[in-house]
């Protein structure tokens, strides 16, 4: 399959889950997540602000703060994304593709960087991922190469292979 035709079985499949089969398994996968050792250890996070048709982070989000955790939410800014700092609901703005994004400055020393949670398209159980298309997450991701990724989907977002180029970074593990 090609990567477009995969986009389009994701997309069929994330219209047959219906809205509340959708936020039970968002739950599952949020819930997942806070029991990784990664996420136990890490001081700071990279989350990203769910669009609707990805898994939810609103809880991760709270808990994450709750912890004590420094989060960072990615912003769009051009073609490139670049990390600020999450000061909770009320410091956020509409961004790029109608994306909720913290408002302040850019956070450019990202050496306390523990863990980043990345969402996408579709995901391997190996790690690889498939993205947007637009390559936002390709490009952060490889300033961020050390950093311990985990991908961050819905069951049926797991497909047996992906497509892969060279500059594709694998995910270190994947959450569902």
């Amino acid at each position: 399959m090609t990567k477009t035709d995969i986009r389009q079985e994701i997309r069929r499949r994330k219209a047959a889950c219906s809205p509340g089969e959708r936020a039970a398994l968002s739950r599952d996968a949020a819930a997942r997540l806070l029991e990784h050792p990664r996420w136990q250890t890490a001081r700071t996070v990279l989350l990203y602000h769910a669009l609707p048709d990805e898994v939810s982070t609103e809880a991760l989000l709270f808990e994450a703060r709750r912890q004590g955790k420094r989060v960072l939410l990615p912003v769009v800014v051009g073609d490139d994304l670049e990390l600020r700092e999450y000061r909770g609901a009320g410091a956020m703005a509409e961004g790029a593709f109608h994306i909720q994004e913290p408002v302040g400055e850019a956070v450019d020393d990202l050496s306390g960087l523990d863990l980043a949670v990345v969402p996408g398209v579709a995901f391997t159980r190996q790690g690889h991922r498939l993205g947007r298309g637009r390559g936002y997450y390709d490009r952060l991701l490889s300033r961020i190469s050390e950093v311990y990724k985990i991908g961050l989907c819905w069951p049926f977002q797991l497909v047996d292979d992906l497509p892969a180029e060279p500059h594709d970074i694998p995910m270190d593990a994947v959450v569902y």
